[in-house]
């Protein structure tokens, strides 16, 4: 049959179909593609499915579809779509082939990241697709799992040179559009077939004869989906046909579809309808399983047959339904009792050895009453769950347990574990029902203990303000006595909260926190951990120059041995303190090791954290390409994840660039939502992002103001960097008393933190205020205090601010040296509005600024500059693509562009051409 002959089979679908056509021949000549279909029940996306499939001969296939029952078992939908390729597990890098083993429960081992198990999928996929193109087909994707959903929309995003083809279907309207893992992928909004191919097919349907009025009233009520049109007339009469059916226009069209199959579900026998429901209750079609459990149902082959002679499913070497819809008529009209008897079959059928998880969710579904034994199954299952990083599993099946669990103190332990698995997973709102069943039991103080600081922990996830910090204290107290350890890190937790509050927590800040963590637990230096709470609790209660060397203590420890976990879990404390004390070789060191340890371990919930916070310390480097692809990175996964996005070290960006008209604007905007979230720290670092902003554009005003609000408050990272920037904007602008002020704060912080960052920044503050042979000497401190650090672009803004002295003071041609060097720097950065005060520096002093020549961060995308650096220090294609989440082939596809677009023939002309 021909394409066209296909096309003319979807009546009505010529449109929808082309897009289809061209995934193919896209496939075929070797580029990848991703399409998502989506629409209500029964509007035809499983048809155009089989369209494409049918037309895909030549291709290979692999299919899974979402089921509901299954949508807590983690990577049961992945499972479906890798099954035919894991002959090729073996040919994977060992991490990659580890992390996909452990997750399809074929060998144990540590917790895989589930994104890991992503690149794993990625690699798989593009290996079976070197011998032939791949299409991926995943119907019903809203009933995937989570972790399979989340795994694919990763994959999905990272295809591109592979010859593969993924295409989703996926019911409208989303639950949450924000945490579809598919939005923002290419998609296809299916709508209604138009009135005249309704009616053709409707007509096609109906037998006999019908008046035209009744079919013009059915196309209407209709609204064009294509099932509704096919099934609502079947086994009706043309009578019954003109009377209506139950009033559709009071019903929407998907209960009218579910409504006309559960009427040929209740016109069968009842042996036939239980075959039905048993099948619809074994979602993997396993065909071998669902025979045995009739026969110990002793329901027979012969009503086996009749389920099949309806046409409403398929009995092959798979058992498929009609349309998903029949499944969950089947199921959800049956007796319970009949629910209940099919689960227990499938469980007593199922080889407890090898899917002892599948078992113990038929196990539970069978059962009624409280039983222990039942409940300890599937706590153990959840154990595995959580073992292979199925952490939505987990809470499934713990919360499952919970209410099976007869003892009132083991069921209060179940639920609070479960609310701690589902708060993992992302479903704080299934966290906190169950800490409200969980407080309804007898717990023992080190739970109830656990409860408060989870509950706490909660709070502050959806709110990064003051809400958590009276729960998060109230946690840390309860704590004390039975985990004097825990009770430290919810102190900890409990001074993030307040920092994270800032200036919207009252004037005191976080002094109260600090002094009351400190009196509840004396100094310990046990753990790295501990360090970290004392040299917080000294920084804030006895102020920056106390604290300065016990949080210098801290910085220590998390750089000698601490474990890897504990660098990324603490990271959003320790990065923003090592800048407050200006120490740049631990913030980079911190941040590095952290980004290194997420990608090794595939930890993308947190890797897009530590991405952007070391993006902000290659932002200070002078490195903003690295930066921006990092960000860039932190975003594609933050959208694959779910998780809040992380705008600061982007908005970091756009200041120091300084020549985008909006930047002003988008950080105004993140100012007003921090106050609505009660982030007051986040007003005072914007506050900061303003001022830097300002005083590249030449704006001195706009600079002392925001500089002067960034200083108002104490903001960890935020207030002495502020005071450079107001020591700046009040000589330029004229107002001395304010920038002497800033002048004699910074004096006291910079002493205290004795970096070379810190006290060159103090030298180059004086020199801004001082007059002659002392301004000169300041300056020279300054450039020579910098030039040992990794700060370039206050090295540069040095040079910029010596170099306009120099001009004021008439020496033309010293002042042309530093200006030239200045705006080198701040030219090859990107920082566009330094830069240009430089160049209009230059030209009052004299010199023309000559237009320079296209660089390479010029002409290639962020992950091409990022790609051409990896490849351009020796890295191979397949170690550039396991740390960029991406194939191999792609990145081969990538250096094929960088080497075309620079004129290149070979890897070693990539270094020198990146660094011109």
């Amino acid at each position: 049959m021909s394409d066209s002959d296909r096309v003319g089979t979807l009546r009505g679908r010529r449109n929808e179909c082309a897009p289809l056509d061209r995934l193919l021949a896209d496939v075929r000549s070797g580029s990848s593609r991703v399409l998502v279909l989506r629409g209500e029940a029964g509007i035809g996306k499983t048809a155009l499915i089989e369209y494409l499939v049918g037309n895909a001969a030549d291709c290979q296939i692999t299919r899974a579809a979402g089921v509901e029952s299954q949508m807590e078992l983690a990577f049961a939908g992945l499972h479906q779509l890798c099954a035919p390729f894991m002959d090729h597990l073996d040919r994977l890098p060992p991490p990659q082939r580890e992390a996909l083993s452990v997750a399809f429960g074929l060998s144990s081992g540590g917790v895989p990241d589930r994104f890991l198990v992503g690149l794993a999928v990625l690699s798989l996929l593009a290996e079976a697709a070197e011998t032939q193109p791949l299409l991926c087909v995943v119907d019903d994707t809203q009933w995937l799992d989570r972790v399979s959903a989340q795994t694919l929309a990763f994959v999905a995003r990272r295809v591109l040179a592979e010859r593969v083809a993924f295409v989703f279907a996926e019911r409208t309207p989303v639950a949450d559009p924000e945490r579809d893992p598919l939005t923002g992928l290419p998609e296809l909004q299916l709508r209604g077939l138009p009135d005249k191919d309704a009616r053709a097919l409707l007509v096609s349907a109906i037998p006999g004869r019908v008046d035209s009025d009744v079919i013009d009233r059915i196309v209407a009520e209709a609204r064009g989906n294509p099932l509704a049109l096919l099934e609502l007339p079947q086994g009706l009469t043309s009578a019954q046909l003109a009377g209506g059916y139950a009033r559709p226009d009071l019903r929407p069209v998907v209960t009218q579809i579910e409504h006309s199959f559960l009427q040929r579900i209740e016109a069968l026998s009842t042996a036939a309808r239980r075959v039905l429901l048993t099948a619809a209750a074994e979602p993997l079609g396993d065909m071998a399983l669902l025979r045995r459990a009739v026969e110990r149902l002793d329901l027979g082959a012969d009503a086996m047959a009749a389920a099949e002679k309806t046409g409403l499913i398929e009995f092959e070497a798979q058992v498929r339904f009609r349309h998903p819809l029949v499944r969950s008529a089947a199921y959800r009209a049956a007796d319970p009792g009949d629910r209940r008897a099919a689960h227990r079959a499938l469980a007593e059928e199922t080889d407890p050895a090898l899917d002892p998880d599948r078992r113990a969710w038929h196990r539970a579904s069978a059962t009624v009453e409280p039983d222990e034994q039942v409940a300890a199954e599937l706590e153990r299952s959840a154990v595995r769950a959580r073992a292979r990083g199925g952490v939505a599993a987990a809470a499934a099946f713990l919360r499952r347990a919970t209410g099976l669990t007869p003892d009132p103190g083991r069921r209060g332990a179940r639920a609070v574990s479960a609310a701690q698995f589902a708060f993992e997973a992302g479903s704080p709102e299934a966290a906190l029902e169950l800490l409200a069943a969980a407080e309804m039991g007898p717990l023992d103080a080190f739970q109830r203990a656990r409860l408060a600081r989870l509950r706490a922990q909660i709070v502050f996830a959806r709110r990064r303000g003051g809400d958590a910090l009276p729960l998060l204290l109230d946690a840390a107290h309860r704590m004390q006595v039975p985990s004097p350890e825990q009770a430290r890190e919810t102190y900890l937790e409990a001074i993030g909260s307040a920092v994270f509050a800032g200036r919207l927590n009252g004037p005191d800040g976080v002094r109260p926190v600090a002094e009351l963590a400190r009196a509840a637990l004396p100094a310990s230096g046990a753990r790295a951990v501990d360090v970290l709470l004392n040299g917080l609790a000294a920084r804030f209660a006895d102020g920056y120059v106390v604290g300065a060397e016990p949080m210098r203590r801290a910085l220590r420890a998390f750089r000698d041995g601490t474990a890897d976990d504990d660098i990324m879990r603490w990271l959003w404390l320790t990065g923003p303190a090592a800048a407050d004390l200006w120490d740049d070789e631990a913030w980079h060191e911190l941040t590095a090791q952290a980004v290194r340890t997420a990608r090794e371990a595939g930890a993308l919930n947190f890797l897009p954290l530590a991405l952007t916070y070391h993006a902000a310390v290659h932002v200070h480097a002078g490195e903003f390409d690295m930066a921006s692809t990092l960000v860039q990175e932190a975003e594609a996964l933050t959208a694959v994840t779910g998780n809040s996005p992380l705008g600061y070290t982007a908005l970091l960006l756009d200041a120091w660039r300084g020549a985008d008209p909006r930047a002003s604007v988008a950080i105004a905007a993140r100012l007003g939502q921090a106050a609505d979230w009660g982030e007051g720290r986040a007003i005072g670092t914007g506050s900061y992002l303003l001022s830097v902003l300002h005083n590249g554009q030449g704006q001195y005003q706009a600079a002392l103001d925001s500089a002067g609000k960034a200083c108002e408050h104490d903001d960890l990272a935020a207030v002495g960097h502020a005071l450079a920037e107001l020591v700046e904007a009040g000589v330029r602008a004229e107002d001395r008393v304010q920038a002497q002020a800033a002048l004699r704060r910074l004096e006291r912080r910079a002493h205290a933190s004795g970096t070379d960052w810190a006290l060159g920044m103090l030298a180059r503050s004086r020199a801004l205020l001082s007059a002659g042979e002392d301004a000169e000497r300041s300056y020279r401190e300054a450039l020579e205090r910098l030039s040992r650090t990794r700060i370039a672009v206050y090295r540069a803004r040095t040079h910029l601010v010596y170099g306009e002295w120099l001009r004021r003071e008439n020496r033309r041609s010293d002042a042309r040296e530093q200006l030239r060097t200045a705006y080198d720097m701040l030219h090859r950065f990107g920082a566009d509005g330094f830069a240009e005060r430089a160049r209009r520096e230059l030209l009052a002093a004299g010199e023309s600024v000559r237009r320079r020549d296209a660089e390479a961060s010029d002409v290639l995308s962020a992950q091409e500059v990022q790609i051409a650096r990896l490849a351009g220090a020796g890295l191979t294609n397949s170690e550039i693509g396991a740390e960029l989440f991406i194939s191999p082939r792609t990145v081969e596809w990538h250096l094929r562009k960088v080497f075309a677009k620079l004129n290149l023939t070979s890897r070693k002309e990539l270094r020198q051409a990146l660094n011109k």
